[in-house]
């Protein structure tokens, strides 16, 4: 799979999965388990949220016309 998840995309997601992660073992509730989506395509770098739609976060090459 492409990676479509840039690095700032990335900080957030690990940071609010462990997060969600860390009030859901403070509260014992078993939603904590949420935080595991975005700290995983945090880690993986591929949302397949945004594959449908072909979105990215990722900065792109530009390549220079050659003259």
């Amino acid at each position: 799979m492409k990676i479509n998840v840039g690095t700032l995309d990335r900080v957030i997601r690990i940071v609010v999965g462990f997060g969600i992660i860390g009030a859901g073992y403070v509260n014992h509730s078993w939603w904590g388990l949420v935080g595991l989506l975005p700290l995983t395509t945090g880690i993986v770098r591929v949302c397949p949220a945004y594959l449908p739609f072909g979105l990215s976060t990722c900065r792109v090459k530009t390549e220079k016309p050659s003259p």
